[in-house]
């Protein structure tokens, strides 16, 4: 077949395609002007492989079977973490004066100015395929590969002594141009725990050694450990990312730092605290883009989410989010706020602190030094014409009272509260000191939620219960012996957990007229529990079991997430 085409040449040579389909794509490309790469593609004639075969032998570009063990640590880190997979770029080797770079689109010159820019060496592009680069990307700048750079360049630096760096820190003239071992360290950290979904980094002081754990779905798990002797610089450099005090190291302190990765940017809550032998650092990720997090997707039972919405489509009255601190209450009431954010509406929130901004709700920062409480900024809330109030906690009885009010006079009002189930929030609001027939006419309902660690889609197996489990189920259901249950084996996807990701389960109570009456005659939780449970309330436990028998969980995660013999 004659053609001009330099690729058409070589994948005839190569016999890669044969000549009825290259013969068309020559047709193709006279008909419609496209180029033939630009074919080539929509077609999907090459795999990915054979595509930058392709386009290297024509343009006289090495070819490399990119592997992670063939790239020069050090190389690698010549560039950032940022360029290198904002481009899908890496370098793997010097060679004099030039500096071989590994890219999966070759002839982007302007990609290569930016490299020689930042080098100062003279790029000699290699062809590799886009997924061997992004595997050697993620080997190489690793948490754990990081700072096992991190350190050999810190006992490499010579320039000042340990002492004189001590010194510089303690009295506060640190600049803030950090040692880049140290910044690459620190970013690793904080783009490892986001990688791993991690919701917090805990960077701890030990006599040893400095830890490094990340909590995922709800449990801590080791990362890393640094030497001690880079403690002082990390924290220091925490510090600065965060605008905080790096000279005091006595008080606890808190701080902010935004950060981008994988264009996403992340909200990080920094909070230090002195501890013996140094300072711990714990860092809160927040993603800025959750709030754009729906019901359906918080809340994915059917029955739970057409509950939620019926009581949140009252136009006023109390709604109660109930369970310990990390069971995601914020997070349901932020998707209420969700659903409840019209342009007809005004909606206020009282938070401590406010964890994600949302588009178009008035959100009030809690500052109890400036004399702004829970209680006085909801008294000044309720006189700016709100629709719908959420009271980040009720804590005492002023802030009760208030919030009370607030719903028996039209307004929807949405809180939080630490109870165990959902019947307590009942009982808690007439210990604080609020007469029973206030609460009977406030209350629109009380919801307990806990969250459970999801099975990992991707190692999940079948399995038949064992005999403890079946002599548990037994007592749940009278088909125990017919059921089959699952478990995640481990797989690197859930690092070998057998978990990936959460889901929440709720306990909805719903104040009937029957369970009014029980509140003003002072009923005790356990007869309102029954009562509720009578009208086709689920308990968690309840609400669990179907988890469990569904395949999102797993028995032993329902028993660690719920008490199983409180019902």
């Amino acid at each position: 077949m004659e053609s001009q085409d330099p690729i058409i040449s070589f994948l005839e040579r190569e016999k890669m395609v044969d000549e009825s389909t290259l013969e068309a794509v020559v047709n193709k490309q006279r008909e419609t002007g496209q180029s033939v790469v630009s074919i080539i593609r929509q077609e999907s004639l090459l795999d990915e492989e054979q595509f930058t075969k392709a386009i290297a032998a024509t343009n006289k570009i090495e070819f490399v079977n990119l592997a992670p063990e063939m790239v020069d640590p050090m190389v690698a880190h010549l560039i950032s973490y940022e360029m290198a997979s904002g481009n899908n770029v890496l370098p793997i080797k010097k060679e004099g004066e030039q500096l071989v770079v590994a890219m999966s689109s070759p002839l982007n010159l302007s990609v290569r100015d930016q490299i020689a820019m930042k080098t100062g060496y003279t790029i000699i592009p290699v062809a590799a395929t886009p997924g061997a680069i992004r595997q050697a990307i993620r080997y190489h700048f690793d948490v754990e590969n990081v700072t096992k750079q991190a350190i050999v360049s810190m006992r490499l630096k010579e320039d000042t002594s340990k002492a004189a760096k001590h010194k510089e820190m303690e009295m506060g003239r640190s600049s803030r141009t950090v040692d880049a071992p140290i910044a690459k360290l620190v970013s690793s950290i904080i783009r490892g725990a986001i990688d791993a979904r991690a919701s917090d980094i805990h960077i701890e002081p030990q006599a040893s050694d400095v830890k490094v754990r990340y909590r995922v779905d709800g449990i801590l798990r080791r990362a890393i450990e640094v030497p001690s002797s880079a403690q002082l610089e990390i924290v220091s450099h925490i510090k600065i990312m965060a605008d905080m005090d790096i000279s005091e190291r006595r008080i606890p302190q808190d701080g902010h730092m935004t950060v981008r990765h994988d264009g996403r940017d992340y909200d990080l809550r920094v909070s230090s605290l002195p501890a013996v032998g140094g300072e711990k650092i714990v860092m809160r990720i927040l993603d800025k883009n959750a709030s754009k997090w729906s019901l359906d997707a918080v809340v994915p039972s059917p029955d739970d989410n057409k509950k939620f919405r019926e009581l949140a489509s009252n136009p006023y009255g109390m709604l109660l989010l109930t369970g310990p601190t990390g069971s995601g209450k914020t997070t349901t009431l932020y998707s209420l706020l969700q659903l409840l954010n019209t342009p007809e509406r005004n909606i206020v929130t009282v938070e401590d602190p406010v964890e994600y901004r949302l588009e178009g709700i008035t959100q009030v920062q809690v500052r109890p030094a400036a004399g702004m409480t829970f209680a006085s900024a909801l008294r000044s809330i309720v006189r700016q014409d709100p629709d719908v109030i959420l009271v980040g906690e009720i804590r005492d009885l002023e802030t009760a009272e208030i919030a009370v009010s607030a719903a028996l006079t039209g307004h929807l009002v949405l809180s939080t509260l630490h109870t165990n189930d959902a019947a307590g929030a009942i009982s808690r609001l007439l210990n604080l000191g609020i007469p029973g027939f206030l609460v009977a006419s406030a209350l629109l309902g009380a919801v307990a939620q806990r969250l459970i660690r999801t099975t990992c889609p991707k190692c999940r197996k079948a399995y038949k219960p064992s005999k403890d489990e079946l002599k548990w189920l037994s007592a749940m259901t009278p088909k125990a012996r017919d059921i089959q249950l699952y478990k995640g084996t481990g797989c690197n996807s859930c690092y070998h957990a057998g978990y990936h990701g959460r889901r929440s389960i709720y306990e909805i109570l719903c104040i009937s007229p029957t369970i009014r009456r029980m509140i003003v005659d002072g009923k005790n939780d356990d007869a309102i529990k029954q009562e509720a449970l009578k009208q086709g309330m689920k308990s968690l436990r309840q609400s669990g079991m179907d988890a469990v028998l569904s395949g999102v969980t797993t028995l032993d995660e329902l028993m660690r997430a719920v008490d199983v013999t409180r019902d």
